[in-house]
């Protein structure tokens, strides 16, 4: 089996209901493939080591023909293979508060209520912001305000 990382496959990081309903392909490039490869060992790896039990990877890559499909930001880290949501079912306050406090990343997001956790990772770790959004819905509209 193919691994992105120790504990992320191949078939997990670009697995999606929605192209394979559309027919989409959601093949990363060696760029992209790299840059997850990256992300998924600077963050995701580390997250999974200090929680020592899984973690669901809801959403890793998105072509963008996919991210247009599921109305993704224009602008969002999963189509450049820089981004991972994560979803513990349970911990995932635990996980968010874990990641702010001992990750570097770009943006960790507390989705929608805890629904699941966003961690990205550049390529270019001069890059990384260190920056924690809120991500709620207000009035249909996905609304991020920066907490940190």
């Amino acid at each position: 089996m193919r691994m992105i990382s120790k504990h992320i496959s191949y078939k997990e990081s670009t697995q999606s209901q929605t192209a394979t309903r559309l027919g989409i392909d959601n093949t990363p490039n060696e760029t992209e493939l790299f840059a997850m490869e990256n992300a998924a060992n600077m963050t995701f790896e580390q997250v999974r080591e200090w929680y020592g039990k899984p973690i669901i990877v809801s959403s890793f890559f998105r072509s963008k023909a996919l991210n247009e499909a599921v109305k993704g930001s224009s602008t969002s880290d999963h189509v450049n293979g820089y981004a991972i949501d994560m979803d513990t079912e349970n911990d995932n306050r635990l996980l968010f508060e874990w990641c702010m406090k001992n990750l570097e990343f770009d943006q960790l997001i507390w989705e929608f209520g805890g629904k699941w956790v966003h961690i990205s990772y550049r390529l270019d770790s001069t890059q990384n912001r260190n920056m924690v959004l809120d991500a709620s819905v207000v009035n249909g509209k996905t609304v991020y305000t920066q907490i940190k």
